[in-house]
């Protein structure tokens, strides 16, 4: 017998429809297994914070926001605090201009709307119809989803990999390439090399990333400001908000607003 997740994805990926919205809450910590679909998925949480996993690569998805995942991608979802989840699944010769790799996306107001309108239409309706219609809309807005900047890629290589479970586990950490290149007993510019190669940016990029993330996660659930900064390792408030600023062009008031 299928579990109750398993049930869910073949229901999804057997039906004909073209494109079909659905709504599913989920409690604190809750973790969705790997899985994939035969279908576009935009992953999209009206309220809570949600992380989701590929193969090589972490985003974290706060409130009004969303993540596009095309079809055949595994992935799985863990849910920070309780979630509640609004998706659309849509065929993928839908449209010819889908996009065609995982993402972060900003959710419009009208998108958001629109989603929340679709849930529980069947997909199939007349083509002149208001469903129908509404429908068409939402892949029109699918089409040109704004990409955020909310994505972590994992390195292949172990050595790396410690450096960043490292990092992850304890944020605050300032030990410089140097330092793991010593500890490791590599050659530095092989470690500065490899980080490249791997994740598409530089030690300190990656460090400045994950930290920014893991704020993001940490604000949404409720943590003061001045918290976070110190907890990740910033010397001041003002220094996390001017680094925050300068990657999601606002502060952290202004962006969960």
């Amino acid at each position: 017998m299928l579990r109750p997740q398993e049930q869910f994805v073949a229901q999804i990926d057997a039906g004909a429809w073209m494109i079909i919205s659905s709504a599913t809450d989920y409690p604190e910590n809750w973790l969705i297994a790997p899985h994939q679909h035969n279908k576009h998925q935009l992953i999209y949480a009206i309220e809570g914070v949600m992380v989701v996993h590929s193969a090589d690569r972490q985003w974290i998805v706060p409130p009004s926001r969303g993540i596009w995942m095309p079809c055949g991608q595994i992935h799985a979802i863990r849910c920070v605090g309780a979630v509640k989840m609004r998706s659309v699944f849509v065929q993928p010769h839908c449209a010819p201009d889908l996009p065609q790799q995982t993402r972060a996306v900003s959710i419009s107001p009208l998108l958001s709307e629109l989603i929340k309108a679709s849930v529980g239409l069947d997909g199939i309706y007349p083509d002149d119809s208001r469903q129908a219609r509404l429908l068409r809309l939402i892949v029109d807005e699918l089409v040109v989803l704004p990409t955020l900047p909310l994505e972590l890629r994992q390195p292949a290589d172990p050595r790396l990999q410690l450096i960043c479970r490292t990092l992850q586990h304890n944020p605050a950490d300032h030990s410089t390439m140097t330092d793991w290149a010593r500890h490791l007993q590599v050659d530095e510019k092989t470690l500065q090399r490899l980080f490249r190669k791997d994740t598409g940016m530089t030690f300190g990029q990656w460090r400045q990333q994950a930290r920014l993330l893991m704020a993001l996660e940490k604000i949404a659930c409720g943590e003061r400001i001045i918290e976070v900064a110190l907890q990740l390792g910033y010397d001041s408030p003002s220094a996390f908000t001017s680094m925050f600023k300068k990657q999601f062009g606002m502060p952290p008031s202004g962006f969960f607003r």
